[in-house]
């Protein structure tokens, strides 16, 4: 007798098959057999009229710390995801000081404390959280930990304990390392320290993930960049959030495919993710920081399109713009700004600097799979990208404006992206894999949040199980707790 089987449903493989009918049985946290079931089960459900994916693996999140401080991750689960890529952005886990220093601007309240990428995964084994995660090692954090944020080239010895920091991750599982070039301390790094960093994983399966030097103008330098250190180091490249940032940069995204294009042709293993909306969420320090984005400060982009997220001790300056908290301050929108980082230094702001041709050109392409960038700070008013990035692509891109077919959409959030991130027993439903999976309604399935009340739920998920068992239903999560620490194969 199986544990469960998912009868009369259309079966998405995860490979970029056509659908077909049948069952799906589970013994424990492994899938028994797909096709036609003749067996019983513990529990049956039936599944006419519906369909079934392999659970979509969130390739890019900054959820390290939520998935201990909200450790149901049903911001997640609810919307189909089974596994999350945490320590994107150059922003990692560990060294645990300085990772606490750049966590303070989504989890003010204060972490608890772990030694070292063995020690925050540890963490999460002794107190398992709703979804899988994955690990990659922050270069911020790490360079932040050894040289804080001097803008220099590191000295011998600050190398060895950026490398140190690096191996000891490696070591506990890691699945690769990231950057984030245009925050402190990041942005202060030169390519040849990048290529010395990466170059540890040569060999190892583990890739170099970036948010690049620069989205807007000087993207095509940047992937160049992110390129470059790919085959100098000799190890894979995932560019993070791909898009143009700015309406000087419009446009620039078919050459810079192109250029993936090209170094894939020579045989480098580098591809992109995407969140599916116009607007973006980062620091405020970082769009206000002069050089970023094109041009000098907030005045680069029009006030109006720069809205606070988040804003621990001031929740009214949250969902308003730059223009709106200029107007009550009666000053300029680079004074607000000033006077916000005084007093929040960790605010977090959306900003909507894309254009919808971009979006869907980078959707498209072969080279993409699906990420949510969501920044988990739950007591205020996030992107909501955090809830609803997987359903918006299945249900309005892929559904009702056929930017790309629905099964080549589940397969670039699921066989896709488990093969880029090396995960061998997840993103696809066949016989033997992990039961990662999610039941939804293909006719249905769409995002709900929105920039004023983010904090929805994607309708048409019906049922979302991980390692089998039932991690969330009909848009809430349950108390299960089945994610795994998924480390990387040795």
């Amino acid at each position: 007798m199986h544990s469960l089987i998912i009868r009369d449903v259309a079966i998405y493989d995860g490979l970029g098959n056509a659908p077909v009918h049948g069952d799906v049985a589970v013994d424990g946290d492994t899938i028994s057999a797909v096709g036609t079931v003749t067996s019983t089960a513990r529990e049956t459900i039936d599944g006419k009229g519906l369909s079934l994916a392999p659970g979509f693996i969130d390739v890019h999140t900054h959820d390290d710390f939520a998935a201990v401080l909200h450790s149901d991750m049903g911001f997640k689960s609810a919307g189909g995801v089974t596994t999350c890529v945490v320590g994107n952005c150059g922003m990692g886990a560990a060294p645990w000081e300085p990772a606490m220093r750049m966590a303070l601007a989504m989890h003010p309240d204060g972490l608890p404390r772990w030694e070292g990428y063995r020690g925050y995964c540890d963490v999460l084994e002794r107190q398992p959280p709703g979804v899988n995660i994955a690990v990659l090692i922050g270069h911020g954090t790490v360079r932040l930990g050894a040289m804080g944020t001097d803008a220099r080239a590191p000295n011998a010895a600050e190398m060895q304990a950026m490398k140190d920091s690096v191996s000891e991750g490696l070591e506990a599982g890691a699945v690769g390392l990231s950057s984030g070039l245009i925050y402190d301390p990041g942005r202060y790094a030169q390519t040849d320290e990048l290529v010395e960093l990466a170059s540890l994983m040569a060999g190892s399966g583990a890739l170099y993930a970036t948010h690049m030097r620069d989205e807007g103008a000087g993207l095509l330098a940047s992937v160049n960049e992110a390129i470059a250190i790919g085959e100098r180091a000799k190890v894979p490249v995932q560019i993070s959030h791909h898009k143009a940032s700015g309406r000087a940069a419009w446009g620039l995204v078919t050459q810079s495919l192109a250029l993936i294009e090209a170094a894939q042709a020579r045989g480098l293993d580098v591809h992109a993710d995407q969140y599916p909306y116009t607007a973006g969420s980062t620091i405020l320090s970082a769009v206000f920081r002069d050089g970023t984005f094109g041009g000098k400060g907030v005045g680069a982009l029009p006030a109006e399109c720069v809205v606070i997220a988040s804003a621990a001790s001031h929740t009214d300056w949250e969902g308003r713009s730059m223009a709106e908290l200029a107007a009550t301050m009666g000053c300029t929108a680079e004074e607000a700004a000033t006077r916000v980082l005084a007093a929040e230094p960790g605010a977090t702001v959306i900003v909507h600097t894309m254009c919808e041709d971009d979006v869907r050109t980078v959707m498209r392409h072969k080279s993409t799979m699906i990420g949510s960038d969501g920044l988990p700070t739950l007591k205020a008013k996030p992107h909501p990208r955090l809830y609803g990035t997987f359903a918006r692509v299945l249900g309005h891109y892929a559904r009702d404006e056929g930017v790309l077919p629905l099964v080549e959409a589940v397969w670039r959030m699921t066989g896709f992206a488990a093969r880029k991130f090396g995960f061998r027993d997840r993103g696809v439903v066949r016989e033997g894999m992990k039961a990662d999976l999610v039941l939804f309604d293909a006719g249905t399935i769409i995002d709900c949040g929105t920039f004023a009340d983010p904090h929805r739920a994607p309708k048409g998920v019906v049922s979302v199980f991980v390692n089998g068992q039932l991690a969330a239903h009909n848009g809430k999560a349950t108390d299960a707790r089945a994610g795994r620490v998924l480390r990387r194969a040795t």
